[in-house]
């Protein structure tokens, strides 16, 4: 299982929500790079960063912090936030991304998203599903739309959809345990999916239990800031 710890940026600050909410937001470090480069020092090899300026105004902004974090480090990074056109998806991957995280577009614009797995390839393109009951939200959360979980997937699937993302939102920066049903759940329904696991990881027990149900990835942030999971852990979890 991959661990995948995330960077969440506002101002260019690393910072977390608690369930979404801008209206609750901790800073943790000025410096992003440095929290990247002690993430690559630990062994990680993935990271996972947010532009949640972007995800709020509806178009990417932190791509010069994603830029020197991929000429500073070996991490492969995936990104999203604001990717709402293909200017915005092309300065994504200019500045170095491996993979693009696409969530409110794929909800609005199912028919774009589409275009965008066919024209960019599977591999480089990630369905981030926020979801609060299985149903989507969108537009840095604020937003819960009419769209279950399951008839998009159902949808991209057809289009060769291989990488999902789910954050619970209920659970995310709350740090009371991961919704290990949902992602087991998602595992069996969709096999042929590298499904990563986002939002409430609190300790080591977590990540051995999404380990355990063959979880592609797994996301951590507030429970690194809050020394409730070390790096040496995860470094163990994905190489063991």
């Amino acid at each position: 299982m991959l661990v995948f710890p995330a960077i969440d940026l506002i101002n260019g600050k690393c910072v977390r929500l608690a369930e979404g909410d801008f209206a609750q937001i901790k800073e943790y470090s000025a410096d992003p790079i440095d929290i990247a480069k002690k993430y690559e020092d630990a062994g990680l090899t993935h990271l996972h960063v947010v532009d949640l300026d972007g995800a709020r105004n509806k178009k990417v902004s932190q791509y010069k912090i994603l830029e020197e974090i991929v000429s500073k480090t070996t991490l492969r990074v995936d990104f999203g936030g604001g990717i709402q056109s293909d200017d915005d998806l092309k300065i994504v991957f200019e500045s170095g991304a491996k993979q693009a995280n696409i969530g409110s577009l794929a909800v609005a614009s199912p028919e774009k998203f589409e275009i965008w797995l066919e024209t960019h390839g599977f591999e480089k393109i990630i369905l981030a599903a926020d979801v609060r009951n299985k149903m989507m939200a969108a537009h840095a959360w604020k937003e819960t739309s009419s769209m279950h979980l399951n008839d998009l997937v159902d949808r991209f699937l057809l289009k060769g959809l291989k990488y999902l993302t789910c954050t619970d939102i209920s659970k995310d920066g709350m740090l009371q345990g991961a919704n290990q049903d949902l992602y087991f759940e998602l595992s069996i329904k969709y096999p042929s999916l590298c499904i990563t696991a986002s939002g409430g990881v609190h300790q080591i027990e977590d990540l051995q239990k999404l380990k355990e149900i063959n979880s592609y990835g797994v996301i951590v942030g507030k429970a690194i800031y809050e020394n409730k999971v070390s790096l040496q852990d995860l470094y163990f979890i994905q190489n063991n």
